[in-house]
């Protein structure tokens, strides 16, 4: 994958909505990487446009990460509760795939 071209697909507003599409996409079977979370150190300095956290994906994937990245924007997501344990029962929000609290499966948690 070394030969291959990426082409940035997002840009995210801060590291943590970074890291969380991230996870999403690398779910689905994408490759991401990310440019610019250096500079979030330098945030009041210079402009916010500046140190947005960009993710980049091969360009073989790019359309198929539009499409997470659009149902991401869309927020069609909904949220679940967590039955791998009984002491956990958590509400996640809906593109989360791993408990916050106990880091479970959601699949594992789903009733099917």
């Amino acid at each position: 994958m070394a030969n291959q071209q990426w082409q940035c697909v997002y840009s995210a507003g801060n590291s943590l909505e970074a890291h969380s599409l991230k996870g999403l996409l690398e779910n689905t079977g994408i490759s991401v990487r990310l440019t610019g979370e250096a500079l979030a150190a330098a945030a009041g300095e210079l402009p916010m446009s500046v140190i947005e956290v960009q993710l980049w994906v091969t360009v073989s994937q790019w359309q198929q990460a539009l499409v997470v990245i659009e149902g991401y924007l869309r927020n069609d997501y909904h949220d679940w509760h967590c039955k791998h344990c009984k002491h956990c029962g958590e509400v996640n929000q809906g593109q989360f795939e791993l408990c916050w609290q106990c880091q479970h499966d959601r699949e594992e948690s789903l009733d099917h």
